[in-house]
């Protein structure tokens, strides 16, 4: 019998004892997929944990995110130097503070965008997706390809996890957390959505005057009410008196659209297609509102919109196909939702609560350019609503900063001499899965993605080598622009 197991029958039997007070038994957050990866050993998910190593220091970190955008924060961590190596002081000492450390990267794409799964009530199901994330990350093997059964790739498993999406994070964080309590392994999780707000109150520290918060995330960190609930409580744990309004913005289609999900772009289309799911004309939260078309101020040009024309003129057609336009239309939003709402406060900040909108920084500090230069009748009517110290927050650089904080007090940063080294993985459809449920290019269709059920032993996606195959080539040209370390260490691994 093993030592854990048998200090657990000791401690069992000393709570029946007559007139013996143990402690509270501990209650965790479990759902079906925990309870098969700690006991069920016949599942497919089963972790033997009792075999997990027990010096952690020598093994990689581990990131995941539902698609490529995590890719941001990642990037964050490689290029950090915000510490001194040898005392771990604050300071640079231009050396990277994870100088010498493996990484697994996650890109869990076959299943994106996680936004999706509430709004078609399966929030269970995403919770379910997480936690096989992490499984993934912890596990010690992986699919050399998607007909690969069972997985017989070999890789190494992972001393802690930063879950570097905003989504998931809200909606699996603590069953994360939870499952990792009773594994025995002492891996920890971090999450980005508290170091986002906590970044986006220290940069605001000593304000007295009222002012906003935006938020811009997938619909369902929207939904989740994560980032709102957060700032009110670390604004009343810091007893900040002033007001502060919050101004949430669901970012339909934002983040497909940087992972080019082809329901929503599509380069190689010159014509409007029936399978779009993007933003169209209407006067819904989603709806691309026609009177505001020059405010947009939408790239127009090489069928970076897709338009139809009637008899009379009018847009019958009209659907985004780039994603700089995305950008344009949700910051648009929020801050026009802000005007709507007759408040007069000034928006401080932005925060990019989901991993990918760092990837169109450019675009999103142009829109708020022209938002406070844009006149109506030469009234500025925006430029009262954006403070002069405006900022948008990247909570990536917080998340980076608390994972090597973590390491270092847990004794579990690495040390080595040698150079940092990426393994990234992203998962693609199964390759038995039924064709009946595969779109053209042989991704996953909405209806079935978002139809699955929980509890289920059928494994429908598996995580593969990135390769050139399976990351879109506009992707991977933005990747290489603006994350070169991620890139760097990335590209050589991909066939």
């Amino acid at each position: 019998m093993k030592i854990r197991n048998f200090a657990i029958l000791l401690l069992a039997g000393a709570l029946l004892l007559p007139g013996c007070k143990g402690k509270k038994q501990e209650v965790y957050d479990n759902i079906p997929i925990i309870d098969k990866a700690l006991s069920e050993e016949t599942s497919a998910f089963y972790a033997n944990f009792s075999a997990y190593p027990t010096d952690l220091k020598e093994l990689p970190i581990g990131v995941f995110d539902s698609g490529t955008g995590g890719l941001t924060v990642l990037e964050k961590i490689l290029s950090l130097d915000g510490f001194q190596n040898i005392t771990g002081k604050a300071g640079k000492d231009n050396i990277p503070d994870f100088a010498g450390e493996h990484f697994i990267y996650l890109a869990d794409q076959a299943n994106m965008p996680y936004g999706v799964y509430d709004a078609c009530g399966k929030a269970d199901y995403l919770r379910e997706l997480v936690v096989k994330d992490a499984l993934f990350l912890m596990g010690d093997k992986y699919y050399e390809n998607p007909f690969q059964a069972p997985a017989a790739g070999v890789k190494p498993r992972v001393k802690i996890m930063v879950i570097a999406c905003n989504t998931a994070t809200a909606y699996g964080l603590k069953y994360v957390q939870s499952m990792l309590a009773q594994s025995g392994t002492g891996v920890k999780v971090i999450g980005v959505i508290n170091a986002g707000v906590k970044a986006t109150l220290d940069q605001f520290a000593g304000e007295t005057a009222p002012y906003a918060i935006g938020v811009l995330a997938t619909q369902g960190t929207i939904s989740s009410g994560a980032y709102e609930r957060t700032i009110r409580e670390m604004a009343a744990e810091r007893g900040l008196k002033q007001e502060i309004t919050v101004v949430n913005q669901s970012g339909y289609g934002f983040a497909e659209s940087v992972d080019s999900e082809p329901d929503y772009v599509n380069v190689y289309l010159k014509a409007p297609r029936a399978s779009y799911r993007g933003p169209r004309f209407g006067e819904a939260d989603a709806d691309i509102k026609p009177a505001l078309l020059p405010v947009y101020n939408f790239d127009m040009t090489q069928g970076r919109v897709l338009t139809a024309v009637g008899e009379n003129g009018q847009f019958t057609e009209f659907q985004l196909n780039n994603a700089i336009n995305y950008a344009r239309f949700n910051l648009v939003s929020l801050v026009e939702r802000h005007r709507q709402s007759g408040s007069t406060v000034p928006l401080k900040a932005v925060i990019l609560g989901c991993t990918h909108y760092p990837f169109l920084i450019e675009t999103l500090q142009q829109v708020i350019a022209e938002l406070r230069d844009y006149t109506v009748d030469g009234i500025h009517i925006y430029r009262h609503l954006i403070a002069d110290d405006f900022a948008f927050i990247d909570p990536a650089v917080y998340t980076a900063i608390e994972c090597y904080r973590t390491l270092r007090e847990d004794g579990n940063l690495a040390f080595r001499i040698t150079e940092m080294k990426v393994e990234p993985y992203i998962s693609v459809p199964a390759g038995d899965l039924d064709a009946s449920h595969l779109t053209e290019d042989g991704s996953l269709k909405y209806e079935y993605k978002y139809g699955r059920e929980v509890g289920t032993e059928e494994i429908t996606t598996k995580p593969v080598p990135f390769s050139k195959s399976n990351i879109d080539e506009t992707n991977l040209k933005r990747i290489e622009k603006l994350l070169p370390c991620s890139y760097s260490l990335i590209y050589p691994t991909m066939h």
